[in-house]
């Protein structure tokens, strides 16, 4: 994959590949997954539940997904190796409308902002519609700063609900693209020249 400017000074360029996850990832996956959820949701998810996440049960539970071979597992990986993941397929829960779902997606925060999100984004919609899937949807706590980042790649809210963890109840969005095809469309200027 070719160059990206990697934002904020941090580093002027990264080189980054996405590819199918394979049962060795499992552990990568799961780090990136616990440390994910600990720093977007805190906070706002209660400190204990976060506290209880555990990288090596997270890990088993990816192996196990990986193994079924159900999902799209896509990770994204530098020469310094896995620093996100994206996962996907078929909705699980009904939504009149749509039949693909974005279940997870998460970057270690260094690696944010750099264009590798909307990639995993791009890449598990693609895998969909080779399915023969023509829309997709993904749930997220209300209070996620990619809501956000959703919304500049065309999802729209098209649910709220309440979702209970750790013992409180918060608010909830499914959003979501009727067509996936907007994904790959050309990203206006005004989006493509902000951080994202």
């Amino acid at each position: 994959m070719p160059s990206i400017a990697f934002g904020r000074g941090r580093v002027s360029l990264m080189e980054f590949s996405i590819r199918r996850a394979v049962i060795a990832d499992a552990e990568e996956i799961a780090r990136v997954h616990v440390e994910g959820w600990k720093n977007t949701y805190a906070g706002i998810v209660p400190d204990a539940y976060l506290a209880s996440l555990d990288v090596k049960a997270h890990a088993e539970l990816w192996k196990e997904n990986i193994a079924a071979g159900e999902a799209i597992i896509l990770v994204s990986e530098s020469g310094c190796g896995i620093f996100g993941f994206a996962a996907g397929g078929k909705l699980r829960e009904p939504i009149e409308g749509f039949d693909g779902e974005l279940g997870a997606i998460y970057l270690l925060r260094g690696y944010q902002r750099c264009g590798a999100g909307r990639r995993l984004v791009e890449a598990v919609a693609s895998q969909l519609r080779a399915q023969g899937m023509r829309s997709m949807a993904v749930r997220v706590l209300a209070q996620n700063p990619a809501v956000e980042f959703y919304r500049k790649l065309g999802g729209q809210v098209i649910e709220e609900s309440l979702f209970e963890i750790g013992g409180a109840s918060l608010p909830d969005l499914v959003m979501g693209w009727p067509d996936i095809s907007v994904i790959f469309d050309p990203v206006p200027q005004s989006v493509a020249t902000a951080q994202h």
